[in-house]
């Protein structure tokens, strides 16, 4: 793991979270930002080949910095606002919206940025190249050049654990991404991505190869990955 970018803020904790979930993803948190608050210290870096970012939960004045150093960079970034999102008025949305290459939220953040930002689902998708609103085992949907396109959830071999499927599926988005893939199959990818992680306790505790991936992918999928 390459860890030049990271840095330790003496006297402070890391962030913490201690997530209570049912299997109807109703969630009770507790949380410590600790060094978090202190995110927008790290800056984007540029000269370094980087081609592809992502804006997440994190502290406020990161977010906002971190998302207008992509722009002026030129990086494409992904604009994830989860647990964030509350911090955010309609103005700083849609100066999100404009900076950003890509939105992806869950249907809950969906209808809280239609309420702030007083914009129609249609209105939000024109100002990013693709906006991805994940709806749990009912699967996905990415808005693209004026299309919608229905991800289906993967098939699940058991339910153990939703903590932790949103940033599985992001993983997914951001290799799709990588790899200019598309965005059929990166959905897909994405929503695998999610299916692995939801059959194990825990956030980080699953594992699996490529070649295994590939199997399950095409079992659910019907196609070569």
């Amino acid at each position: 793991v390459e860890r030049r970018y990271v840095t330790e803020i003496a006297g402070t904790y890391s962030a913490q979270a201690y997530i209570t979930t049912d299997l109807d993803d109703n969630q009770i948190t507790a949380f410590h930002p600790g060094a978090m608050n202190h995110a927008h210290v790290n800056r984007v870096p540029t000269g370094d080949g980087i081609t592809l970012g992502i804006v997440s939960p994190d502290g406020r004045r990161g977010m906002i910095e971190h998302a207008a150093q992509f722009a002026a960079a030129g990086i494409p970034f992904v604009f994830d606002p989860g647990q964030g999102m509350p911090m955010f008025g309609g103005e700083d949305l849609k100066t999100f919206l404009d900076q950003a290459t890509w939105v992806t939220v869950n249907d809950y953040e969906f209808q809280l940025m239609q309420e702030r930002t007083g914009l129609s689902p249609a209105e939000l998708a024109a100002r990013v190249q693709a906006l991805i609103v994940t709806r749990g085992a009912e699967g996905s949907t990415i808005h693209t050049g004026g299309r919608a396109i229905g991800i289906p959830a993967a098939p699940v071999r058991a339910v153990a654990d939703p903590t932790g499927c949103g940033d599985a599926y992001r993983a997914g988005l951001l290799y799709g991404l990588m790899d200019d893939l598309d965005w059929d199959t990166t959905g897909r990818i994405a929503a695998l991505m999610g299916a692995v992680k939801v059959e194990s306790y825990g956030t980080q505790n699953h594992r699996f190869d490529r070649a295994g991936f590939a199997n399950r992918f095409k079992e659910a999928f019907g196609y070569d990955l």
